[in-house]
């Protein structure tokens, strides 16, 4: 163990007080802020899918807002061009050389905000990115800050003017979730918070970045004991024998529900992982990457869930000793 390792107790203090200012600016969302935070300690990359105006910008702003980390937004158009977000190597009269200029991807936090309504070119810029945590401009490698998070949200996809998502890039997505509309009780309440002021003007760093690097480190040393493990393979085995499914869960999509469930765990006070961890999260880190056949509805993310669903219900949870 690391000399300076974070206490229980530290990581409690600390993860409390991320989601305690993100619930002072997102009302009556409990299930998608815990799950933001799960993937900003599980190092992953978060998708929010929805309809605009439910607050899934908000969501995303909230979360870099709580946390003292560099965050930048990029806001994904058609016109705009893959080295706007990676960079591009740029003449410089001073020198007679040409000096790379970052783009907005080097930072913390990157708020790819409507990400399908850009191009697929310009979509997988994001790729090399997401997966090795580095850009590659004219043969030199950039590596990006750590901890490195994209938190993008898309419209859903049969709405004008979007692109879908290749099965590539959204395998890079650890979770995926819908914010849907909010209750009757937390609408009113936003109606009379947000009249005359933005409460993201008053949300202030709750947690250093020193601080979030080592609620990282914390997350990653929650045990998986071996039965726990191969619960996760075979839940993920079961999406790739389906019978309704065209394309199943990828080896890095157990990594990943893996790793997730390792940082709920910790945020359920616990330093290892249970099946409910993992049968818990199957849906929100299986469902996107999944491809069912043409006749359940092809790409259709709400079929994916169902049948993720049957899969947890179907495969044998372990039982310690058994």
């Amino acid at each position: 163990m690391q000399e300076n390792a974070m206490e229980a107790s530290e990581f409690h203090e600390k993860t409390g007080r991320i989601l305690d200012a993100m619930h002072r600016v997102i009302d009556g969302k409990d299930e998608a802020i815990r799950r933001s935070l799960v993937v900003l300690l599980a190092e992953g990359h978060l998708l929010v899918e929805d309809v605009p105006g439910v607050g899934k910008t908000m969501l995303a702003r909230a979360l870099a807002a709580a946390i003292d980390a560099d965050a930048r937004r990029i806001q994904f158009t058609p016109d705009l061009l893959p080295g706007d977000v990676t960079g591009v190597s740029v003449f410089s009269p001073a020198t007679g050389g040409f000096e790379f200029s970052r783009g907005a991807v080097f930072a913390n936090i990157v708020i790819a905000d409507e990400i399908n309504r850009s191009s697929p070119k310009t979509q997988s810029a994001l790729l090399e990115a997401m997966e090795e945590r580095q850009v590659s401009i004219d043969g030199t490698t950039h590596e990006l800050p750590s901890p490195f998070v994209v938190v993008a949200t898309q419209n859903p996809i049969e709405m004008d003017g979007t692109y879908a998502l290749p099965e590539a890039q959204l395998d890079r997505f650890m979770i995926r979730i819908s914010m849907g509309y909010p209750d009757a009780e937390a609408e009113q309440l936003m109606l009379r918070q947000r009249d005359t002021r933005d409460p993201l003007d008053d949300l202030r760093p709750v947690v250093t970045l020193d601080g979030v690097i080592r609620l990282i480190d914390f997350a990653r040393r929650v045990h998986v004991s071996p039965l726990i493990e191969h619960y996760a393979v075979a839940v993920a085995r079961a999406t790739r024998e389906h019978p309704d499914l065209r394309l199943g869960a990828s080896p890095r999509a157990t990594l990943q529900l893996v790793r997730a469930a390792k940082a709920a765990a910790a945020l359920e006070g616990r330093d290892y992982v249970i099946p409910d961890d993992v049968a818990g999260l199957a849906s929100a880190v299986l469902s996107h990457r999944l491809i069912p056949n043409a006749h359940t509805g092809a790409k259709s993310f709400n079929v994916a869930e169902r049948i993720v669903d049957d899969v947890v219900r179907r495969v044998p949870v372990p039982v310690a000793g058994g």
